[in-house]
């Protein structure tokens, strides 16, 4: 299983429940490695998609705690352990979390890697935040990409392996 995030300078991913940042090549990079594969993410994550769908040709695992919750195109459950359940026959390497912050630490110690886009700047105001790797002893930096810039920010292509998986 792999994550993957955006974040900034200080590991801020959001603020008002919307992303920090607008990049085009990120987001063409998040669409090449998760479609065709399965995604694990929140419903209040799914809510900041366009008109609130899941993302097509995937597998959308959406977690709640909201028992009403249906969506068409998602499969909907009330915990992380249900959502791995579901997914436990899928290939772990197109197995994405994709947020937000409460599934990422939830299942960030099962995730062999992490592909996380580094936004080298500081977001104003924001009010979530992924852990930060550098901190947490398990995880190394296996690549970096070169710098990228784009709607007037610089960022970079890190992935991370959990180096005990």
């Amino acid at each position: 299983m792999n994550a993957i995030v955006v974040v900034d300078r200080n590991w801020a991913i959001g603020r008002d429940n919307a992303l920090l940042f607008s990049l085009p090549t990120d987001m063409k990079r998040f669409r090449s490695l998760t479609t065709g594969g399965t995604v694990i993410l929140g419903r209040k994550t799914l809510e900041t998609f366009p008109g609130g769908r899941p993302l097509p040709n995937r597998r959308n695992i959406v977690i709640t705690h909201n028992r009403g919750f249906t969506r068409e195109g998602a499969e909907v459950v009330a915990s992380t352990q249900a959502a791995l359940e579901l997914a436990a026959g899928e290939d772990p390497d197109k197995l994405w979390v994709i947020g937000g912050v409460s599934v990422y630490t939830a299942l960030l110690s099962r995730c062999k890697r992490v592909y996380l886009t580094q936004v080298d700047t500081r977001a104003e105001d924001p009010d979530t935040f992924f852990p930060n790797l550098e901190k947490l002893p398990a995880w190394e930096v296996e690549h970096t990409s070169d710098p990228i810039t784009e709607n007037g920010v610089t960022y970079r292509f890190v992935e991370y392996i959990n180096k005990n998986i």
